[in-house]
C-alpha cells in the first residue's frame, strides 16, 4: 500500500474514531521522518476543540493520547505487508514531548559519562523509552535497554561495555 493511502487510511480512522467519542475535529495526515524512524503523523486539528476536550484526549501526561496512538497502530497495521508506525499529535504534544525527551537522554548520557555509573530513567512510555533509545543510538560509548516490568519498566543508560544486569 502506498504512502498516501496509508496517510489517508489514517486520518480517516482518526475522524473516525474522534467523531464516535464526541470529539469531532478534523485531522490532517503527513509521513515524517522523526525518532530515527519513518512515521505517519496525524495531527488532530485542536481549535474546534474546547479546553476540557484537549484534556480529556491527553490524559495525565499524554496516557490517552498514548493509548489512541498504540490502538491506531495495532488497528492500521493488522493484515497489512507494509507496516507503518503512527504518531497522534495534538496541540504541539508530541513535538514539546520529543524536546523534553532530548534533554532527558542529553543529561542522563552526560551523568553517565561523567560518574561512570548506569542511570535509570523512570516513568516514560514505551514509546517514549523507544524515542530515547533512538536518539543514544548514535553514540560510540553509550548504550541503553530496559530494565523491570511494566508499569515500573526503567530505560538503563550505561557506558558500553559497563557490567549490568538488563533484559
Amino acid at each position: 500500500m502506498a504512502e498516501t493511502q496509508l496517510q489517508q487510511r489514517g486520518q480517516q480512522w482518526l475522524e473516525t474514531f474522534l467523531k464516535f467519542a464526541d470529539f469531532p475535529a478534523t485531522v490532517t495526515a503527513e509521513v515524517r521522518e522523526t525518532f530515527a524512524e519513518k512515521s505517519c503523523w496525524l495531527t488532530i486539528d485542536h481549535t474546534a476543540l474546547q479546553p476540557n476536550q484537549l484534556e480529556a484526549l491527553l490524559g495525565s501526561k499524554g496516557a490517552v493520547l498514548d493509548s489512541i496512538q498504540y490502538l491506531a497502530s495495532s488497528i492500521l497495521n493488522i493484515g497489512q505487508s507494509e507496516q507503518m508506525a503512527y504518531t497522534i499529535e495534538l496541540n504541539g504534544y508530541r513535538e514539546k514531548r520529543h524536546q523534553e525527551l532530548l534533554e532527558i537522554a542529553e543529561n542522563a548520557a552526560a551523568e553517565v559519562r561523567e560518574t561512570g555509573r548506569e542511570y535509570e530513567i523512570k516513568s516514560l512510555s514505551s514509546a517514549e523509552r523507544r524515542q530515547v533509545h533512538s536518539i543514544l543510538q548514535g553514540s560510540e560509548d553509550i548504550e541503553t535497554f530496559s530494565r523491570g516490568q511494566e508499569p515500573d519498566r526503567r530505560l538503563v543508560v550505561k557506558l558500553v561495555g559497563a557490567g549490568s544486569d538488563g533484559d
